[in-house]
């Protein structure tokens, strides 16, 4: 009646599957109480595992049409700029990883502006204008992240620091810090 003959060796995990030998009952319990499904259970782990000491944020433009999560402190360090795009746009942004950031929706609703190096991507929503986040100058393997539009409940606090945008290669060779804040 079903099961396996005496003597038969169980079969191993498929490929992707994982034996989680005794902890497997706690697994189950874990997704039903919460109700998700492994691979929902296993990305909670892995970003708590990953992301120690950031929360995720999310947020996006004025319309919605663009949405995304960034993990980061809840404590922001964030650049007011002073070169001459930062300043007509009011551009105060925090530097995060690329790996750190995910686009959730909208990437056919952003457009980009350049100039000068062409470096810096400053994307913005086609429908209401607002610049969620860019690929800065100083990190182009990062994002520089607008923290006002951020969701609500997330920030604890902001600290802002001037940065002399109108003398970008000295100010950028000067900071202690800047350029490497796009490393993971």
């Amino acid at each position: 009646a079903g099961g396996s003959p005496a003597g038969a060796k169980a079969e191993p995990p498929g490929p992707g599957a994982i034996d989680l030998g005794t902890q497997s009952g706690r697994w189950a319990a874990f997704q039903e109480r919460h109700r998700l499904t492994c691979e929902e259970a296993a990305r909670l782990l892995l970003d708590a595992y990953e992301y120690r000491g950031l929360v995720k944020h999310t947020g996006g433009c004025h319309c919605g049409a663009v949405r995304f999560e960034v993990w980061a402190s809840a404590d922001l360090h964030v650049f007011n700029c002073n070169c001459s795009i930062c300043t007509k746009k009011q551009n105060r942004h925090f530097i995060v990883p690329a790996s750190r950031f995910k686009l959730l929706k909208g990437a056919d609703n952003l457009t980009t502006y350049t100039f000068n190096t062409h470096r810096a991507q400053h994307t913005f929503c086609k429908t209401c204008g607002v610049q969620s986040f860019y690929t800065p100058r100083s990190n182009p393997d990062g994002y520089g992240i607008a923290p006002h539009c951020l969701d609500d409940g997330t920030v604890q606090t902001i600290i802002t620091e001037d940065i002399n945008g109108k003398e970008w290669e000295k100010a950028v060779r000067e900071h202690k810090t800047i350029r490497d804040m796009s490393k993971p």
